[in-house]
């Protein structure tokens, strides 16, 4: 997450494996409180989609409609979903109330991890590696409360467990647009669409399983289609799967032999 008006230099980053420690806090006290929640520059990543669209009662494609935007960042391949903030005076994010955050249980990964910034590799067998950065933004009070923590402390705090697992999954498939699968105007790629759709749309994506001949070309046991039927997470995963099939020949998902 970065803030427009506040890009930290390299001299406020600091690298620290799982056990390493730091102080911080955030909470009403401190003078800063919500003025990360303005002009971020957020990431969301798969995941944060579902939880959010969840939680505000809507569809994949309603959420990203009224609530993201893409730009191609650090993969010129893909595009990222950011986060569209209010046009309200500030820009403050549209979820941000007089008493916080509106969608706190809920919230982005990159708020739970902030002031830590993740980096999440994965790995076939389902194993993964975190190592992460603190980050120190002018504006932000929070690094001159007196609360100790490590990294692993932190992510348990910030209920980053169930995140972690699926930015890691979602992270190997990333690593596959470095291999420019979409051609020179990924834009126009259908197959780029097709890979949007089971990254973010994951209502649409039931729909390309359940009502097209998905399930007569890959071979998905019958418990794992009553988990991704209605289950949204499940779902996600399978999508990960079919991306790392579609564009690498690799992963779990096997095609049926005919």
């Amino acid at each position: 997450m970065e803030f427009k008006n506040d890009i930290p230099t390299e001299e406020n980053t600091r690298r620290l494996d799982e056990n390493g420690t730091f102080r911080f806090a955030c909470h009403s006290g401190v003078a800063c409180f919500t003025r990360c929640c303005h002009d971020a520059d957020m990431y969301l990543y798969p995941y944060d989609i579902i939880r959010l669209k969840r939680r505000l009662g809507m569809t994949s494609a309603e959420f990203l409609a009224a609530h993201t935007l893409t730009a191609f960042r650090e993969n010129p391949q893909f595009p990222s979903v950011m986060l569209q903030m209010s046009d309200r005076p500030g820009k403050p994010c549209s979820f941000l109330s007089e008493d916080g955050c509106a969608v706190y249980e809920d919230r982005p990964y990159s708020c739970r991890a902030y002031p830590l910034e993740p980096a999440i590799c994965g790995s076939g067998d389902g194993r993964f590696a975190i190592s992460a950065r603190i980050v120190r933004h002018g504006h932000c009070l929070g690094h001159g409360e007196d609360r100790e923590w490590s990294v692993r402390g932190w992510m348990e705090d910030q209920g980053m467990g169930g995140y972690n697992e699926i930015n890691a999954r979602w992270a190997r498939v990333s690593s596959l647009f470095q291999r420019n699968p979409f051609g020179e105007k990924p834009l126009e790629s259908p197959a780029l669409k097709m890979v949007y759709m089971a990254g973010y749309n994951v209502d649409s994506f039931r729909r390309f399983v359940f009502e097209s001949s998905f399930l007569s070309r890959f071979d998905v046991p019958e418990a794992r289609l009553y988990e991704v039927r209605d289950g949204d997470t499940a779902l996600l995963i399978l999508g990960f799967d079919w991306i790392l099939r579609f564009l690498g020949g690799e992963g779990p998902l096997r095609e049926r032999r005919l």
